[in-house]
C-alpha cells in the first residue's frame, strides 16, 4: 500500500479541502475522528499497488453532523442537515481502522526520517 498525505493547521482546512474535492452535488461526506487526528482517506488507484490520499490534521472531534460554511470558513455541531447550501460532515469514531493504522505508521516512520 502506497499512502500520499496532506498536513493541515487545522479541522476547517480539511473541511474546505474535502469540500472543494466532493463531486458535485455532493455535500454530506464522511470523515474520521481516529486517534487524535481528523482525518479523511480517499483512494487513488485500484489494484494491487493501491494508493491512498490521507487528508489529516492532529485535532479530535466529536461524532456528529457538522455543517461547515465554505465561505465563512467555520464550522458548528448541529442535530440535522437542513441547508443545500453548505456542505455537511458525518463525524465517525471507529473502534478500529486498519487503514488509518496503517497510514498512521506511514506518516510517523516518514516523521521520524525528516526529523
Amino acid at each position: 500500500m502506497n499512502v500520499e498525505y496532506e498536513e493541515f493547521d487545522s479541522v476547517e482546512e480539511i473541511f474546505a479541502f474535502m469540500t472543494a474535492s466532493a463531486t458535485p452535488m455532493k455535500n454530506i461526506l464522511p470523515i474520521n475522528s481516529y486517534k487524535g487526528h481528523v482525518m479523511a482517506l480517499i483512494p487513488l488507484s485500484q489494484g494491487q499497488n493501491e494508493t491512498y490520499l490521507a487528508v489529516y490534521t492532529a485535532r479530535a472531534l466529536e461524532q456528529g453532523i457538522y455543517e461547515f460554511d465554505l465561505a465563512a470558513r467555520k464550522y458548528k455541531k448541529v442535530e440535522s442537515i437542513e441547508r443545500a447550501d453548505k456542505s455537511y460532515f458525518i463525524v465517525m469514531t471507529p473502534k478500529r481502522n486498519t487503514l488509518a493504522d496503517k497510514v498512521l505508521d506511514v506518516m510517523q516512520k516518514d516523521s521520524r526520517q525528516n526529523n
